[in-house]
């Protein structure tokens, strides 16, 4: 999953950038409210991570407009200001969840895997497709019932097609979901990861559609 953090303490958000993608997350960071906003307004982000006080434009300022803008992408405020009226007037203007360094990693990652299932609906922790299920928290995959080994990212991959499971995604779509901004990647990575996929586990579990691009049935063989 792609997220975006968004601080200005070079520190912290480098810290917070390497920690959330051991994790297992795609980080893009960046230090001020308006490169945020552009990025926002210009790519897929399954979750942000917000500081309030941001130079250029507030944290408040990015979480009204995204939210003036129908935007529902979960925001995790992370903020040093831990005043019962900072906690009140983050979460009236959208925020999904509010934090006061210092932070956990752990736990951090934990409340934005948590924000990202209650968002697409899902109740459990596991995502389940028939004979396919995976864990996030865990990294772990069982297909068929027993155990299957995957790289971080094929297991990433596999988990953006099954959140979008008969729904079918685009090299493109599946690149920006995966990839953090200004990592180089081959021409052939996803084409890679879905061979390797499809090996391990079956051939049919990932369905090319021609000229379009990938999808994971929704209940797959």
């Amino acid at each position: 999953m792609r997220v975006l953090v968004v601080e200005d303490d070079p520190l912290l958000g480098d810290a917070l950038r390497v920690g959330l993608g051991q994790a297992g997350f795609a980080v893009d960071w960046v230090q001020d409210g308006r490169t945020a906003w552009i990025a926002l307004r210009t790519n897929p982000f399954a979750a942000v991570v917000l500081d309030l006080g941001l130079p250029a434009l507030s944290g408040l300022d990015v979480l009204r407009r995204l939210r003036a803008e129908r935007n529902a992408v979960p925001v995790l405020i992370l903020t040093a200001r831990d005043a019962i009226p900072d906690r009140i007037a983050g979460l009236d203007a959208g925020a999904d969840d509010y934090l006061v360094k210092p932070v956990d990693l752990g736990e951090l990652a934990a409340r934005l895997r948590a924000l990202v299932r209650r968002s697409a609906g899902q109740a459990s922790p596991v995502l389940s497709l028939g004979a396919l299920s995976l864990d996030p928290a865990a990294h772990a995959v069982r297909f068929r019932g027993r155990p299957v080994e995957l790289s971080a990212r094929e297991f990433a991959l596999l988990h953006e097609l099954a959140r979008s499971a008969g729904r079918v995604l685009s090299r493109e779509q599946l690149e920006q979901r995966l990839y953090p901004r200004g990592e180089e990647l081959g021409s052939n990575a996803i084409e890679v990861h879905v061979h390797h996929l499809r090996r391990k586990l079956a051939p049919e579990v990932v369905v090319t559609v021609r000229g379009v691009g990938y999808m994971l049935p929704k209940e797959p063989p």
